[in-house]
């Protein structure tokens, strides 16, 4: 305590006590370094980890948000190539005030050798066969089977399937045939001497009744003319998306097929039993006589 007492009296009297101190401060200086170094290190230590931890964190939640936004992305794209083919098809339906219902692909026919397809229009919703089947582009095929809920339908490419049509430049008629292939169909019976060429359009005739006129079905991609033949080789491909459509629509024919011999069937039911009425009452005639 004395020699405390002394050093701080001798620090305010004597100017020497100043040298004294700087000497002890630069003695002392690295071992205050010293003392201060584990803390410091630990500190610093700790706040690397801290940002590392919060680092990591943050990256871990943008990679978050990148999936979701990703995965949105995706859906929206998908949303917005549905809607641009539901509009697609919409505009298809307002060529005429035709009416019809939608309909979308449930299953495609597996076998490799047939071009059949089922979709979700039935009897319940006034499908028939028969009723003409189109997309966005143009003629798909024909309903060949119904259910209730659900329709086979036959299209253009199947080796089994033919429609009337005429070229849309000149009215030339014929008749296309599927070929077993998407992209081909066969157009049978050419004159070598037809006036048809490649790009032209082929659509429905609307002979035999069972399509509309009018409807785009394929396009000629071949014309080859063998010399010393009568007929030339057209290869026409369709202009419908028969691989890739999912929505479809089911037209409905004003009036539809058979709805004339239908009427006319009734008409003759009646004058049956007009005809009927008629001689029953000339036979209660003739009797009462």
């Amino acid at each position: 305590m004395l020699a405390a007492s002394a050093l701080m009296f001798a620090d305010t009297r004597f100017t020497r006590m100043e040298e004294v101190r700087a000497q002890l401060s630069t003695l002392v200086a690295p071992i205050q370094w010293a003392v201060s170094l584990p803390s410091d290190v630990l500190n610093w230590g700790s706040l690397a980890l801290s940002d590392q931890r919060a680092l990591l964190e943050e990256n871990r939640r943008l990679r978050e948000q990148i999936l979701t936004l990703s995965h949105r992305v995706q859906h929206m794209a998908s949303l917005t190539a549905e809607n641009v083919r539901l509009r697609e098809l919409l505009s298809a339906s307002r060529r005429d005030d035709m009416p019809f219902i939608t309909a979308e692909l449930l299953s495609l026919d597996p076998d490799p050798f047939t071009h059949q397809m089922v979709v979700d229009r039935g009897r319940r919703h006034g499908v028939y066969v028969g009723q003409p089947v189109m997309d966005a582009a143009g003629l798909v095929g024909q309903v060949t089977a119904v259910s209730g809920y659900s329709s086979r339908v036959l299209t253009v490419a199947d080796a089994s399937h033919a429609l009337p049509v005429q070229v849309n430049r000149n009215g030339l008629r014929f008749i296309a045939q599927g070929s077993g292939r998407y992209d081909a169909l066969s157009v049978l019976h050419v004159p070598d001497t037809a006036d048809i060429r490649a790009g032209d359009l082929l659509i429905t005739s609307g002979l035999a009744g069972r399509f509309p006129a009018g409807y785009p079905v394929a396009r000629v991609a071949e014309v080859v003319h063998d010399p010393g033949q009568p007929f030339a080789r057209v290869t026409a491909t369709p202009v419908a998306q028969l691989q890739r459509s999912r929505h479809f629509l089911l037209l409905f024919p004003t009036p539809p097929p058979g709805a004339d011999d239908e009427a006319w069937d009734l008409e003759l039911s009646a004058d049956a039993v007009e005809a009927a009425r008629a001689l029953i009452g000339l036979d209660a005639d003739q009797e009462a006589r």
